[in-house]
Protein backbone atom coordinates (compact mmCIF):
# COMPACT_ATOMS: atom_id res chain seq x y z
CA UNK A 1 0.00 0.00 0.00
CA UNK A 2 1.20 3.42 -1.01
CA UNK A 3 0.79 5.29 2.26
CA UNK A 4 2.72 8.11 1.58
CA UNK A 5 0.16 8.95 -1.79
CA UNK A 6 -2.59 8.42 0.75
CA UNK A 7 -1.23 11.04 2.76
CA UNK A 8 -0.09 13.60 0.57
CA UNK A 9 -4.03 13.43 -0.59
CA UNK A 10 -5.95 13.74 2.37
CA UNK A 11 -6.96 16.77 3.99
CA UNK A 12 -8.49 17.34 7.10
CA UNK A 13 -11.89 17.69 7.82
CA UNK A 14 -12.61 21.52 9.56
CA UNK A 15 -16.12 20.89 11.19
CA UNK A 16 -16.23 24.80 11.82
CA UNK A 17 -15.72 25.70 7.94
CA UNK A 18 -18.35 25.81 5.47
CA UNK A 19 -18.75 25.79 1.53
CA UNK A 20 -18.66 30.22 0.60
CA UNK A 21 -19.74 30.07 -3.04
CA UNK A 22 -18.11 33.91 -2.53
CA UNK A 23 -14.29 32.79 -1.37
CA UNK A 24 -14.19 28.91 -2.83
CA UNK A 25 -15.21 26.91 -6.17
CA UNK A 26 -16.55 23.31 -5.95
CA UNK A 27 -14.42 20.23 -7.08
CA UNK A 28 -16.08 17.37 -8.99
CA UNK A 29 -15.26 14.12 -6.97
CA UNK A 30 -18.20 11.85 -9.12
CA UNK A 31 -19.95 11.57 -12.24
CA UNK A 32 -22.27 8.87 -12.75
CA UNK A 33 -24.71 7.75 -15.42
CA UNK A 34 -28.25 7.74 -14.32
CA UNK A 35 -29.97 7.11 -17.56
CA UNK A 36 -29.58 7.94 -21.21
CA UNK A 37 -28.17 11.63 -21.05
CA UNK A 38 -28.60 11.85 -17.41
CA UNK A 39 -25.77 12.25 -15.53
CA UNK A 40 -24.61 12.93 -11.70
CA UNK A 41 -22.20 15.32 -10.71
CA UNK A 42 -20.93 14.61 -7.01
CA UNK A 43 -18.88 18.04 -5.99
CA UNK A 44 -16.98 19.01 -2.58
CA UNK A 45 -15.56 22.60 -1.47
CA UNK A 46 -12.54 23.50 -2.64
CA UNK A 47 -11.21 23.82 0.97
CA UNK A 48 -12.19 21.06 3.20
CA UNK A 49 -15.68 21.92 4.84
CA UNK A 50 -19.49 21.21 4.94
CA UNK A 51 -22.47 22.35 2.66
CA UNK A 52 -25.43 24.04 4.33
CA UNK A 53 -28.69 24.05 2.44
CA UNK A 54 -32.60 22.80 2.55
CA UNK A 55 -33.58 19.54 0.86
CA UNK A 56 -34.89 20.79 -2.55
CA UNK A 57 -32.80 24.14 -3.07
CA UNK A 58 -30.65 24.92 -6.48
CA UNK A 59 -27.78 26.31 -7.11
CA UNK A 60 -25.78 28.09 -10.32
CA UNK A 61 -22.66 26.89 -11.54
CA UNK A 62 -20.62 29.34 -13.99
CA UNK A 63 -20.19 26.97 -17.15
CA UNK A 64 -16.47 28.40 -18.72
CA UNK A 65 -17.18 27.35 -22.36
CA UNK A 66 -15.63 29.03 -24.96
CA UNK A 67 -16.52 32.67 -25.13
CA UNK A 68 -18.82 34.30 -22.05
CA UNK A 69 -19.36 31.77 -19.35
CA UNK A 70 -22.55 30.48 -18.65
CA UNK A 71 -24.74 30.37 -15.79
CA UNK A 72 -27.03 27.26 -15.30
CA UNK A 73 -28.94 26.74 -12.31
CA UNK A 74 -29.56 23.37 -11.17
CA UNK A 75 -31.31 21.77 -8.16
CA UNK A 76 -29.34 19.30 -5.52
CA UNK A 77 -30.05 16.19 -5.85
CA UNK A 78 -28.11 15.50 -2.84
CA UNK A 79 -29.40 15.75 0.77
CA UNK A 80 -27.89 18.04 3.42
CA UNK A 81 -28.25 15.24 6.12
CA UNK A 82 -25.12 14.38 4.19
CA UNK A 83 -23.29 17.83 4.43
CA UNK A 84 -19.70 16.83 2.88
CA UNK A 85 -21.00 16.70 -0.59
CA UNK A 86 -23.89 18.00 -2.62
CA UNK A 87 -24.89 16.85 -6.24
CA UNK A 88 -26.87 18.01 -9.25
CA UNK A 89 -28.49 15.41 -11.43
CA UNK A 90 -28.96 16.79 -15.35
CA UNK A 91 -30.32 15.83 -18.32
CA UNK A 92 -29.03 16.93 -21.60
CA UNK A 93 -31.37 17.89 -24.61
CA UNK A 94 -30.19 17.89 -28.00
CA UNK A 95 -30.21 21.96 -27.70
CA UNK A 96 -28.66 21.96 -24.16
CA UNK A 97 -25.44 24.04 -24.57
CA UNK A 98 -24.53 24.04 -21.08
CA UNK A 99 -25.35 20.37 -19.75
CA UNK A 100 -23.69 19.32 -22.82
CA UNK A 101 -20.25 20.94 -21.90
CA UNK A 102 -20.52 19.50 -18.93
CA UNK A 103 -20.87 15.93 -20.08
CA UNK A 104 -17.97 16.47 -22.90
CA UNK A 105 -15.69 18.46 -20.05
CA UNK A 106 -16.05 17.86 -16.55
CA UNK A 107 -14.24 15.24 -15.10
CA UNK A 108 -12.96 14.04 -11.68
CA UNK A 109 -10.97 16.87 -10.48
CA UNK A 110 -12.32 19.96 -12.41
CA UNK A 111 -12.91 22.95 -10.96
CA UNK A 112 -16.12 25.21 -11.41
CA UNK A 113 -17.46 28.38 -9.74
CA UNK A 114 -21.12 27.96 -8.06
CA UNK A 115 -23.32 30.43 -6.42
CA UNK A 116 -25.98 29.85 -3.41
CA UNK A 117 -27.88 27.14 -2.36
CA UNK A 118 -31.06 29.01 -2.79
CA UNK A 119 -34.88 28.61 -3.57
CA UNK A 120 -37.79 27.87 -1.36
CA UNK A 121 -38.76 24.70 -2.85
CA UNK A 122 -38.30 22.41 0.09
CA UNK A 123 -40.78 20.60 2.76
CA UNK A 124 -39.17 22.81 5.21
CA UNK A 125 -41.14 25.52 4.10
CA UNK A 126 -44.07 23.82 4.30
CA UNK A 127 -44.45 21.33 7.29
CA UNK A 128 -47.16 18.61 7.09
CA UNK A 129 -48.08 15.03 8.45
CA UNK A 130 -48.60 13.65 4.61
CA UNK A 131 -46.85 14.78 1.41
CA UNK A 132 -47.30 13.92 -2.18
CA UNK A 133 -44.08 14.50 -4.92
CA UNK A 134 -45.09 13.95 -8.33
CA UNK A 135 -42.08 14.45 -10.83
CA UNK A 136 -41.38 13.75 -14.50
CA UNK A 137 -37.99 13.84 -16.02
CA UNK A 138 -34.61 15.72 -14.39
CA UNK A 139 -37.67 17.10 -12.06
CA UNK A 140 -37.35 14.48 -9.74
CA UNK A 141 -33.91 16.22 -8.69
CA UNK A 142 -35.57 18.56 -5.83
CA UNK A 143 -38.10 15.40 -4.99
CA UNK A 144 -35.00 13.14 -4.35
CA UNK A 145 -33.06 15.65 -2.25
CA UNK A 146 -36.07 15.96 0.16
CA UNK A 147 -36.84 11.87 0.07
CA UNK A 148 -32.98 11.20 0.89
CA UNK A 149 -33.64 13.96 3.98
CA UNK A 150 -36.63 12.15 4.85
CA UNK A 151 -34.93 8.85 4.75
CA UNK A 152 -31.87 9.50 7.18
CA UNK A 153 -33.59 11.99 9.74
CA UNK A 154 -37.61 11.01 9.04
CA UNK A 155 -37.41 7.66 8.07
CA UNK A 156 -40.96 7.48 8.85
CA UNK A 157 -42.42 10.26 6.79
CA UNK A 158 -45.76 9.99 5.09
CA UNK A 159 -44.94 10.43 1.48
CA UNK A 160 -46.81 9.24 -1.38
CA UNK A 161 -44.08 9.43 -4.26
CA UNK A 162 -45.21 9.62 -7.86
CA UNK A 163 -42.78 9.67 -10.68
CA UNK A 164 -43.32 9.81 -14.51
CA UNK A 165 -41.07 9.22 -17.36
CA UNK A 166 -41.62 8.88 -21.22
CA UNK A 167 -40.56 5.33 -21.44
CA UNK A 168 -39.01 3.19 -18.19
CA UNK A 169 -35.47 3.12 -19.31
CA UNK A 170 -35.80 7.05 -18.39
CA UNK A 171 -37.08 6.26 -15.07
CA UNK A 172 -34.37 8.26 -13.36
CA UNK A 173 -32.95 7.16 -9.54
CA UNK A 174 -35.71 4.02 -10.06
CA UNK A 175 -33.68 1.46 -8.35
CA UNK A 176 -32.84 3.70 -5.11
CA UNK A 177 -36.78 4.94 -5.05
CA UNK A 178 -37.77 1.02 -5.15
CA UNK A 179 -34.86 0.42 -2.27
CA UNK A 180 -36.05 3.41 -0.14
CA UNK A 181 -40.18 2.01 -0.65
CA UNK A 182 -38.51 -0.97 0.80
CA UNK A 183 -37.14 0.63 4.11
CA UNK A 184 -39.32 3.36 4.57
CA UNK A 185 -42.59 2.30 6.20
CA UNK A 186 -44.52 5.51 4.95
CA UNK A 187 -43.20 6.02 1.27
CA UNK A 188 -45.60 4.49 -1.13
CA UNK A 189 -43.89 4.41 -4.84
CA UNK A 190 -45.86 5.18 -8.08
CA UNK A 191 -43.88 4.96 -11.27
CA UNK A 192 -46.01 5.78 -14.70
CA UNK A 193 -44.86 5.75 -18.02
CA UNK A 194 -46.37 7.15 -21.25
CA UNK A 195 -44.76 4.48 -23.48
CA UNK A 196 -45.04 0.28 -22.77
CA UNK A 197 -42.09 -0.89 -25.26
CA UNK A 198 -43.20 -4.50 -26.63
CA UNK A 199 -39.81 -6.32 -25.64
CA UNK A 200 -39.35 -4.35 -22.18
CA UNK A 201 -41.90 -6.56 -20.16
CA UNK A 202 -42.95 -3.23 -18.21
CA UNK A 203 -45.57 -4.29 -15.86
CA UNK A 204 -46.49 -1.16 -14.38
CA UNK A 205 -49.15 2.10 -14.99
CA UNK A 206 -48.78 3.40 -18.82
CA UNK A 207 -50.38 6.46 -20.33
CA UNK A 208 -49.98 10.12 -19.23
CA UNK A 209 -50.67 11.59 -16.36
CA UNK A 210 -54.45 12.57 -15.64
CA UNK A 211 -57.37 12.27 -13.04
CA UNK A 212 -57.80 8.47 -13.15
CA UNK A 213 -54.53 7.79 -13.10
CA UNK A 214 -53.63 10.28 -9.96
CA UNK A 215 -56.19 8.80 -7.93
CA UNK A 216 -55.63 4.79 -8.84
CA UNK A 217 -52.11 6.21 -7.80
CA UNK A 218 -52.67 8.18 -5.08
CA UNK A 219 -55.98 7.95 -3.82
CA UNK A 220 -56.08 10.23 -0.71
CA UNK A 221 -54.01 13.05 -2.80
CA UNK A 222 -56.34 15.47 -1.66
CA UNK A 223 -54.92 15.67 1.71
CA UNK A 224 -51.58 15.87 1.06
CA UNK A 225 -49.18 18.54 0.78
CA UNK A 226 -48.07 18.60 -2.97
CA UNK A 227 -44.84 19.25 -4.24
CA UNK A 228 -44.48 19.10 -8.27
CA UNK A 229 -41.42 19.52 -10.64
CA UNK A 230 -40.77 19.03 -14.38
CA UNK A 231 -41.28 20.23 -17.47
CA UNK A 232 -44.02 23.41 -18.01
CA UNK A 233 -46.73 21.47 -19.77
CA UNK A 234 -46.61 18.38 -17.33
CA UNK A 235 -46.60 21.03 -14.26
CA UNK A 236 -49.70 22.90 -15.99
CA UNK A 237 -51.26 19.31 -16.43
CA UNK A 238 -50.69 18.45 -12.61
CA UNK A 239 -52.48 21.72 -12.11
CA UNK A 240 -55.49 21.51 -13.77
CA UNK A 241 -56.02 18.08 -12.95
CA UNK A 242 -55.85 18.88 -8.75
CA UNK A 243 -58.05 22.35 -9.77
CA UNK A 244 -60.85 20.10 -11.35
CA UNK A 245 -60.53 17.67 -8.59
CA UNK A 246 -61.36 19.73 -5.91
CA UNK A 247 -57.75 20.29 -4.43
CA UNK A 248 -56.87 23.50 -2.20
CA UNK A 249 -54.09 24.97 -4.05
CA UNK A 250 -52.62 26.58 -1.08
CA UNK A 251 -51.16 23.30 -0.25
CA UNK A 252 -50.00 22.89 -3.99
CA UNK A 253 -46.46 23.65 -4.56
CA UNK A 254 -44.07 23.64 -7.98
CA UNK A 255 -40.48 24.37 -9.57
CA UNK A 256 -39.63 26.10 -12.36
CA UNK A 257 -36.47 27.85 -13.53
CA UNK A 258 -38.78 29.50 -16.27
CA UNK A 259 -40.20 33.00 -16.40
CA UNK A 260 -42.85 33.33 -13.74
CA UNK A 261 -45.49 35.50 -14.93
CA UNK A 262 -46.04 38.79 -13.93
CA UNK A 263 -48.95 39.43 -11.15
CA UNK A 264 -50.72 42.76 -12.25
CA UNK A 265 -50.91 45.00 -9.09
CA UNK A 266 -53.25 48.22 -8.59
CA UNK A 267 -51.39 51.21 -9.74
CA UNK A 268 -50.97 53.22 -6.34
CA UNK A 269 -49.06 50.07 -4.47
CA UNK A 270 -46.99 49.97 -6.84
CA UNK A 271 -43.75 52.69 -6.34
CA UNK A 272 -43.36 55.18 -9.70
CA UNK A 273 -39.92 55.54 -11.00
CA UNK A 274 -38.97 59.09 -11.72
CA UNK A 275 -38.52 58.11 -15.59
CA UNK A 276 -36.22 61.64 -16.01
CA UNK A 277 -33.78 60.95 -13.04
CA UNK A 278 -30.34 59.31 -13.19
CA UNK A 279 -28.87 58.11 -9.60
CA UNK A 280 -25.56 57.57 -8.79
CA UNK A 281 -24.60 53.46 -7.75
CA UNK A 282 -21.69 53.23 -5.81
CA UNK A 283 -19.96 49.83 -6.31
CA UNK A 284 -17.96 49.00 -2.53
CA UNK A 285 -15.98 45.99 -3.53
CA UNK A 286 -15.18 46.97 -7.02
CA UNK A 287 -14.42 50.78 -6.21
CA UNK A 288 -16.29 51.96 -8.95
CA UNK A 289 -18.96 54.57 -9.36
CA UNK A 290 -21.69 54.39 -12.10
CA UNK A 291 -24.17 56.65 -13.48
CA UNK A 292 -28.01 54.64 -13.74
CA UNK A 293 -30.00 55.76 -16.37
CA UNK A 294 -33.60 55.96 -16.18
CA UNK A 295 -35.11 52.57 -16.18
CA UNK A 296 -32.18 50.65 -15.64
CA UNK A 297 -31.40 48.07 -13.47
CA UNK A 298 -28.39 47.65 -11.34
CA UNK A 299 -27.05 44.34 -13.01
CA UNK A 300 -27.87 46.73 -16.68
CA UNK A 301 -25.30 49.50 -14.94
CA UNK A 302 -22.85 47.17 -13.39
CA UNK A 303 -22.41 45.19 -16.86
CA UNK A 304 -21.68 49.02 -18.60
CA UNK A 305 -19.31 49.91 -15.83
CA UNK A 306 -17.45 46.06 -15.66
CA UNK A 307 -18.46 45.29 -12.63
CA UNK A 308 -19.47 41.50 -12.32
CA UNK A 309 -22.38 40.71 -10.97
CA UNK A 310 -23.75 36.77 -10.97
CA UNK A 311 -26.59 36.55 -13.17
CA UNK A 312 -28.73 33.22 -14.64
CA UNK A 313 -32.45 34.18 -15.47
CA UNK A 314 -32.64 37.82 -15.34
CA UNK A 315 -36.02 37.54 -14.41
CA UNK A 316 -35.80 37.74 -10.30
CA UNK A 317 -36.34 34.03 -10.26
CA UNK A 318 -33.21 32.45 -9.29
CA UNK A 319 -31.77 34.55 -7.25
CA UNK A 320 -28.63 34.32 -8.06
CA UNK A 321 -27.56 38.00 -8.41
CA UNK A 322 -28.64 38.48 -4.67
CA UNK A 323 -26.66 41.37 -3.71
CA UNK A 324 -26.35 43.70 -0.34
CA UNK A 325 -27.74 47.19 -0.66
CA UNK A 326 -25.98 49.24 2.15
CA UNK A 327 -27.78 52.28 1.38
CA UNK A 328 -30.61 53.68 -0.88
CA UNK A 329 -33.30 52.66 -2.38
CA UNK A 330 -35.27 50.50 -4.69
CA UNK A 331 -38.01 49.18 -6.79
CA UNK A 332 -37.00 45.81 -7.20
CA UNK A 333 -40.12 43.84 -8.93
CA UNK A 334 -39.01 39.91 -8.51
CA UNK A 335 -40.53 36.35 -9.14
CA UNK A 336 -39.91 35.13 -6.00
CA UNK A 337 -36.19 34.47 -5.97
CA UNK A 338 -35.60 36.25 -2.76
CA UNK A 339 -37.47 35.75 0.43
CA UNK A 340 -38.93 38.39 2.18
CA UNK A 341 -36.34 37.80 5.86
CA UNK A 342 -33.18 38.42 3.33
CA UNK A 343 -35.37 41.56 2.00
CA UNK A 344 -35.33 42.63 5.62
CA UNK A 345 -31.75 41.71 6.00
CA UNK A 346 -30.45 44.50 3.37
CA UNK A 347 -30.31 41.71 0.31
CA UNK A 348 -31.58 42.97 -3.25
CA UNK A 349 -31.79 41.32 -6.81
CA UNK A 350 -29.40 43.15 -9.11
CA UNK A 351 -31.51 41.82 -12.12
CA UNK A 352 -35.19 43.29 -11.44
CA UNK A 353 -34.16 46.22 -8.58
CA UNK A 354 -34.22 49.77 -9.96
CA UNK A 355 -32.96 52.50 -8.28
CA UNK A 356 -35.01 55.42 -6.46
CA UNK A 357 -31.83 57.23 -4.64
CA UNK A 358 -28.21 57.15 -5.05
CA UNK A 359 -27.28 53.65 -3.69
CA UNK A 360 -23.90 52.09 -2.23
CA UNK A 361 -24.20 48.10 -3.12
CA UNK A 362 -21.70 45.47 -2.37
CA UNK A 363 -20.11 44.50 -5.38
Amino acid sequence: MNTMARADAFQPFDATAHWDAATQRLVVTGIMDEAPDVKTFTFRPERPGWFRYLPGQFITLELPVPGEPLMRTYTLSSSPSRPHAISVTVKAQKDSLGTRWMFNNLKPGSHLRAYGPAGDFTHHRHIASRYLFISAGSGITPMMSMLRWMADCEPNADVMFLNCARRPDELIFRRELEFLASRMPGLSLGLLVEERPPLHGWAGASGRIDSARLTMLAPDFRGREVFCCGPDPFMSSVRTILEQNGFAMAHYHQESFGTAPKQEEPAAAVPSIQPDVSHTIRFLKSGIEAQCAPGKTILETARKARVRIPAACEAGLCGTCKITKRSGDVLMDHNGGILDDEIAEGFILACCSKPQSDLEIDA
